[in-house]
């Protein structure tokens, strides 16, 4: 009882949820760009869900964060799948190949499409909640990230509902949108563990830490996969009308 009236542990809390609200910004885009295309009446459910499976999904990647990120090629994995969510974001899709599928399984295609985008892009951000709650101390760290993470819910879910209406009238945010997963996706591959040793680093920002990229070159490889999205998608949708 008395970890949860300490100051650091409510100094945890307040941490927690700004990393995961700054993290929802990204997640609203994503669950937003997945939902467009659901009937008004399932918008909802489709947001609802895939933020509750994305939010599970991050408890449980913290108690593996530290080996996660440690894991030569995962980031680089991650990558390519966030640029083919991306990429296919950017093309239409002909309504004769959705004529025979049911608003259901509609529903949970966006909904999986928004816990395995969440997943991918998790990857990065774990450690740091998982470093809030640590910070505490305490035997209670799953029950104050768990507490962090559901309050920041409502705030993902509204951030949504405001993206697809703001998709819906002006076509060019699902653009950004795509190329916010380009961005993210080039940033995440360049701090992948397997590269360390053959790109430009600066010393650790923590002692004992792995060495970090040059910000220059993360934010070079982040421009890049956005323009790449960019490119690749309009190409594919130039082809595709």
């Amino acid at each position: 009882m008395d970890n949860f009236l300490s100051p650091e542990f409510w100094l945890a809390v307040g941490q927690i949820i700004m990393i995961d609200i700054l993290l929802g910004g990204d997640n609203a885009v994503v669950i937003a760009l997945a939902c467009r295309k659901l009937p008004d009446a399932q918008r909802r459910k489709g947001i609802l869900w895939g933020t509750v499976g994305a939010i599970l999904l991050r408890v449980v990647l913290i108690f593996f964060a530290l080996t996660l990120l440690k894991i030569a090629f995962l980031k680089l994995i991650g990558a390519a799948l966030l640029l083919w969510i991306g990429i296919k974001l950017l093309v239409p899709e002909d309504d004769d190949e959705h004529a025979g599928i049911e608003a259901s399984d509609k529903l949970w295609s966006a909904v999986k499409t928004v816990i395995v985008a969440d997943f991918v892009m998790s990857l990065d951000n774990v450690v740091a909640i998982a470093g809030a709650a640590e910070s505490a101390g305490g035997e209670h760290q799953m029950p104050l990230v768990i507490f962090g993470l559901l309050v920041s819910i409502p705030i993902i879910v509204g951030g949504s509902q405001l993206v697809i209406k703001l998709m819906d009238r002006f076509p060019f945010v699902i653009t950004l949108g795509g190329m916010l997963l380009g961005w993210i996706a080039g940033g995440m591959a360049i701090d992948d563990p397997a590269l360390l040793a053959w790109v430009p680093t600066v010393p650790a920002a923590k002692p004992g830490g792995a060495p970090d990229v040059l910000p220059a070159l993360h934010y070079a490889c982040a421009v890049g996969g956005a323009l790449l999205v960019l490119l690749v998608g309009k190409l594919l949708a130039r082809r595709k009308s």
